[in-house]
């Protein structure tokens, strides 16, 4: 039987056929450019040639990503007021821009002002919409479509069925795109100027990781020109996570966005050392920038002999007094060590300039310049204002007890000072066996010498691990520019974890920031939730629980086990559902469970390795497990993981992220007991 041509599913299939069709002849007419004529030089030429390049790729049509995912029918064309009789205008929703051979288009960017009602309207607020309708597909064939008819007051409003099976769509590989189902209060936060810093606190499932790369794709939608010269930053806690978000923004025509930890930004030396706890809070406290900076000023002093420029046949003699003001004037500036040093030989030869005009002289700036580089001033900056290298400076913090006590004075106790010094002084920066809180220390000395590069805007995941010294390594790269700062308070996991935002926002330079709080969970099923939620009194006793909105309460389990072996065959029966699998465990056990998996013939990844259909499990170390998710996850003796901890606080912590990783189902397998905080009242 033939199906209607007037069958919506087929009309709707004809759009996608004839908008991808447009699609690839948008990228043969890029690619077709000749610009042999219209470059001046091979400069011009290499910088065109990378962005047709550059625009060629995000011009892809990915096979398996539908090109759009809803439609929207205005009861008017936006902005104009209904004539009578007359139909409202027709627009489809998707993740970038078609048109057609007139330029008409046929898919509108999910990011411009016309398709902001897809995410915003509602039966109490149509925004004169009089339907949206949203798209399911298989793969990349539309399969289905639902609509709401939202100006009509005789339908009920309705839960959409296709939103939850997208939102809960089995997951395998790298984390995607959440821009068909943005939920009015994330596309808020997506769309917030680029002025402006916003902080997102949100519990697990509550996507502040994809509102934060969405309107990083919003920015760069709404201010390309500006960005693309100032540059845009995603911060993620360590390789796993980055390469696990790291097809998002390109899935969306974004392809310039740096992606980076905070290590990779502070790396000026290589890391070969670790710190204890409390070592490393110390180190990581920002009183540690007020020691740098006394340790770094110390070495100006003030000028207690003249400095005498000879210039052929006449001697010009800048006396010590003279020079002091010249020292102390640039001091109070404020300005950076290493500026203020270069500042001060053209301040001397000014003062040379001063007395050759009043003996008659007319010397011009190449005079000037020649007196600042006479070898007396040259001299007489190196003794008063010396150039200092940042990690020698901190080696010497770090090395010599006197000198850190002198500048520490009034900072650190005896104890704390005790704490950062080393046990055994290295000789040189080369033969340092340096810490991540050395490096960040080094990245704060560098700055007050020379100052950091600032980038228009910058993205900070899982910011509640870091460091106040840490903020202000991250709050250097945005000084000029904005922040998206997305974090969660009771899944601080470090010794330094954030106590509070306004407090981190503080030390990220970034005090006037929004703080907006995500509460609704898309992600982690209701009894999943509920379930970790018991953790929260005692881990973050002022955080809303997050409640999910998910129909499907997802499969739960805590079963007791007698050994490895039943883990395994948790493993097994999760890998008999569609979708990914995550094992995480104790740091300490995952050796022993990967003999138990590859004897079982079980093959498995590690975190950040990218899941096939054939190689759905990965096995994950707790401390390796934020940000990550998974259809499925098995999580094996939770006492383990917080016994894994220093402190029984950063335990249930770690806990809590282990237990909140799984969008449809999590098996809890014990042998031992649990931690007695699972077996509280649940939250309601």
């Amino acid at each position: 039987m033939s199906t209607p041509v007037d069958d919506p599913l087929s009309r709707e299939r004809s759009h996608l056929a004839a908008s991808r069709s447009a699609l690839r002849a948008m990228r043969e007419d890029v690619e077709a450019l000749d610009i042999s004529d219209v470059t001046a030089n091979w400069v011009n030429a290499e910088v065109l040639a990378h962005q047709i390049e550059e625009r060629i790729k995000a011009l892809a049509d990915l096979s398996d990503t539908p090109l759009f995912f809803g439609r929207l029918d205005y009861l008017r064309a936006p902005g104009a007021e209904q004539a009578e009789g007359a139909e409202g205008e027709r627009f489809y929703i998707g993740r970038r821009h078609v048109h057609d051979h007139d330029g008409d288009p046929m898919v509108i960017d999910w990011r411009a002002p016309v398709s902001q009602p897809f995410y915003r309207a509602s039966k109490k607020d149509p925004m004169d919409i009089a339907l949206r309708r949203r798209f399911g597909y298989t793969g990349g064939d539309l399969t289905a479509y639902e609509d709401e008819h939202l100006s009509d007051p005789g339908e009920a409003a309705r839960t959409s069925k296709l939103l939850q099976q997208e939102i809960e769509r089995p997951r395998v590989g790298p984390m995607r795109d959440i821009v068909a189902t943005i939920q009015p209060e994330q596309d808020e936060i997506v769309r917030s100027g680029l002025s402006g810093t916003v902080c997102v606190q949100g519990g697990p499932g509550t996507g502040k990781t994809a509102v934060g790369l969405h309107r990083v794709a919003y920015l760069l939608y709404a201010h390309r020109e500006r960005l693309a010269r100032t540059g845009t930053l995603v911060i993620g806690p360590n390789r796993s996570f980055l390469h696990y978000i790291e097809q998002v923004l390109p899935a969306l025509g974004e392809l310039t966005v740096q992606q980076a930890t905070v290590e990779d930004l502070v790396a000026h030396v290589e890391i070969q050392g670790t710190d204890d706890a409390t070592t490393a809070v110390v180190k990581g406290d920002a009183r540690m920038a007020q020691v740098l900076r006394r340790a770094l000023y110390s070495h100006v002093t003030m000028p207690t002999e003249p400095v005498v420029v000879v210039r052929g046949s006449r001697r010009w003699r800048v006396a010590a007094y003279e020079l002091e003001d010249i020292v102390r004037e640039l001091l109070d500036r404020d300005i950076r060590y290493g500026a203020a040093r270069e500042a001060l030989p053209q301040r001397i030869a000014h003062a040379v300039l001063v007395q050759m005009e009043r003996s008659g002289e007319a010397p011009d700036d190449r005079v000037q310049d020649a007196v600042a580089r006479n070898s007396a001033v040259k001299a007489a900056v190196k003794q008063v204002w010396p150039a200092v290298d940042p990690a020698k400076l901190v080696l010497r913090l770090l090395s010599d007890a006197d000198f850190l006590a002198e500048h520490a004075e009034g900072i650190l106790d005896e104890e704390e000072q005790k704490a950062v010094l080393w046990a055994r002084p290295a000789r040189s920066v080369r033969s340092a066996k340096w810490s991540a809180a050395d490096a960040v220390l080094i990245d704060e000395a560098t700055d007050l010498i020379q100052r950091t590069h600032s980038l228009g805007h910058v993205v900070l995941d899982e910011a509640q691990d870091l460091s106040p010294m840490q903020y202000r390594a991250v709050g250097r790269r945005c000084t000029t520019g904005s922040a998206t700062v997305l974090g969660d308070l009771a899944q601080g996991t470090t010794p330094w974890a954030t106590r509070s935002w306004q407090e981190a926002l503080a030390h990220l330079g970034k005090t006037d920031a929004m703080v907006e709080e995500l509460t609704a969970g898309f992600r982690v099923p209701t009894d999943v939730i509920t379930y970790a939620s018991r953790l929260l009194p005692h881990i973050a006793p002022g955080l809303t629980p997050v409640v999910s909105i998910r129909e499907n309460p997802g499969r739960f389990e805590v079963r007791e086990v007698t050994g490895i072996a039943d883990v395994v065959d948790a493993c097994r029966a999760s890998l008999r559902h569609e979708g990914s699998t995550g094992l995480i465990a104790a740091d300490a056990r995952v050796p022993e469970l990967a003999a138990a998996l590859a004897e079982a013939g079980i093959p498995y990844l590690g975190p950040g390795e990218e899941t096939t259909q054939e190689t759905r499990l990965t096995l994950v170390p707790a401390s390796l497990a934020k940000g990550l998710e998974y259809d499925y996850v098995v999580l094996d003796e939770p006492q383990a993981v917080v016994d894994g901890e220093p402190d029984e606080r950063t335990g249930l912590r770690r806990l809590y992220v282990a237990l909140t990783r799984a969008v449809s189902g999590l098996v809890v397998t014990h042998a031992a007991g649990l931690p007695p905080q699972l077996a509280s009242t649940p939250l309601r």
